[in-house]
């Protein structure tokens, strides 16, 4: 069943909305967050905001969860030497987020620690604090990677810490 509200909702978010929430500057914040983090721990992480769905994903009802599968997939977060790539997803039409980590690490994380983290960056974005919001995230991201997974000097950055804005 459509839900319109969504869907309207959706085509309201705008590009120039997705610019306007994050600026050159906070993605370079992202950017640095993240880097920051990897020298940490061995782990891989990527941040997506995506505005809006269009098309047969919005109106064939595509949940945020969904999308952040396909996503992980199409950017190849799960192709890392140790299974440890991490994908944040922020659906902004929808103020979810979304994460999907590789096996090697949702064998040491559970289910419900990414849910609270989630729910935290949630509440940061219903407040506007986008920025905040993103590099909290990854901070209790990196939390949870630096227990598990500690830094390995042999590793090197296998994936591009720069974030994607879809």
């Amino acid at each position: 069943m459509m839900d319109v509200k969504r869907i309207l909702k959706h085509l309201a978010t705008t590009q120039g909305r997705v610019n306007r929430t994050f600026p050159h500057s906070v993605l370079n914040t992202i950017e640095h967050a993240i880097a920051d983090s990897e020298t940490l721990h061995c782990g891989e992480i990527r941040f997506v905001v995506e505005g809006s769905l269009d098309g047969a994903p919005l109106f064939n009802g595509q949940s945020p969860r969904e999308r952040a599968l396909d996503l992980f997939s199409e950017l190849r977060v799960w192709d890392t030497q140790h299974n440890n790539g991490l994908l944040i997803y922020l659906l902004l039409a929808d103020h979810a987020v979304e994460i999907v980590a590789d096996r090697g690490i949702n064998d040491k994380v559970d289910a419900a620690t990414w849910a609270q983290i989630c729910v935290q960056m949630e509440q940061a974005f219903r407040q506007s604090h986008f920025e905040a919001g993103v590099v909290s995230g990854v901070q209790a991201v990196t939390q949870q990677l630096v227990h598990h997974f500690p830094a390995n000097s042999q590793l090197g950055n296998e994936l591009p810490n720069r974030p994607v804005v879809l």
